[in-house]
């Protein structure tokens, strides 16, 4: 007994495979990412007045260690940690 035209005849099968992956490609090139910030979010990005302080603290602190001037008040920073620890 003869079948004939069984399947697809006259496709290449390996074409059809190598179709499928160019168009998977081709749409990954049309699709693009967006990315949207909040109003919220560019107010935090801005620089408050609380890290400007802190900043110009830390680098006074900075000049006072290079220089050797730098007194460091242990009993103070003993308080400090226990007051942080027994909150």
């Amino acid at each position: 007994m003869k079948i004939n035209n069984v399947g697809m005849t006259g496709v290449n099968p390996y074409n059809l495979q190598a179709n499928k992956m160019g168009n998977i490609k081709e749409s990954k090139v049309k699709s693009s990412d967006k990315v949207e910030i909040s109003s919220a979010a560019k107010e935090m990005q801005q620089s408050s007045p609380i890290l400007a302080a802190r900043q110009a603290k830390v680098d006074e602190l900075k000049i006072q260690v290079e220089k050797g001037n730098y007194k460091l008040n242990a009993q103070a920073t003993a308080k400090g940690l226990i007051d942080f620890y027994r909150k």
